[in-house]
């Protein structure tokens, strides 16, 4: 399998339209349009009867004593965990290409409504359910896609990965809610009959280079 965007090339920067926030000189970040990005994949293996995509970031830091802090940095040194930012399941065989901005296209304020999607698609909960838990204007449950909003002061570029399954089934079984934790076990337990990834670069930290 292959997967390309229209939206960014592979191991290149992600445009801002497509991430959450982008930088602004006078407070740091901005919110962004929030539009998913444009994918498309091809040679799927045969037999494939659904598709499943998910999109990470492997590169969170794991405490966040520093987090958007002035006068301070997350250190690249610290060690990072993984933060979902899109679990799309169910994806019907015949379709092969996510037009961009078609699942997202603005910050949704406690978060767009899922896991139901037009087409008999489902989408899971990403982890900005967790990040917003304690903030009285934005908690809620965030289905479908958020974009890239990396601490502004992370002294390294995040990469964020998009992955999709081939399955032998049309429909993936998660046991419990459709979090990126409990999706990711799914999937080592189903029939993958293929994947392909492709991964864009965003920082919101001026002073590192993203290239």
């Amino acid at each position: 399998m292959q997967l390309t965007s229209q939206s960014f090339d592979d191991g290149k920067p992600i445009p801002g339209e497509f991430a959450f926030a982008v930088p602004d000189a006078a407070t740091h970040v901005a919110l962004s349009s929030n539009r998913n990005p444009h994918l498309a994949w091809r040679d799927a293996p045969a037999g494939t009867q659904s598709f499943v995509l998910v999109c990470h970031d492997p590169d969170v830091p794991s405490r966040g004593d520093d987090v958007n802090q002035e006068g301070r940095e997350v250190a690249a040194s610290l060690p990072r965990v993984d933060f979902f930012h899109w679990l799309l399941l169910d994806i019907p065989a015949h379709v092969a290409e996510i037009a961009a901005g078609s699942h997202s296209a603005s910050v949704t304020p406690r978060g767009k409504p899922g896991p139901a999607v037009e087409g008999g698609l489902r989408h899971g909960i990403n982890d900005y359910t967790g990040w917003f838990a304690g903030d009285a204007q934005m908690n809620g449950e965030y289905y479908g896609y958020d974009g890239p909003c990396p601490p502004w002061n992370d002294a390294i570029a995040h990469r964020y990965v998009f992955a999709v399954y081939a399955l032998a089934t049309p429909t993936l079984e998660v046991d419990g809610p459709l979090t990126g934790a409990n999706v990711r076990a799914a999937l080592a337990c189903a029939q993958v009959l293929g994947e392909a990834r492709i991964t864009g670069i965003y920082s919101l930290n001026p002073a590192v280079a993203v290239a």
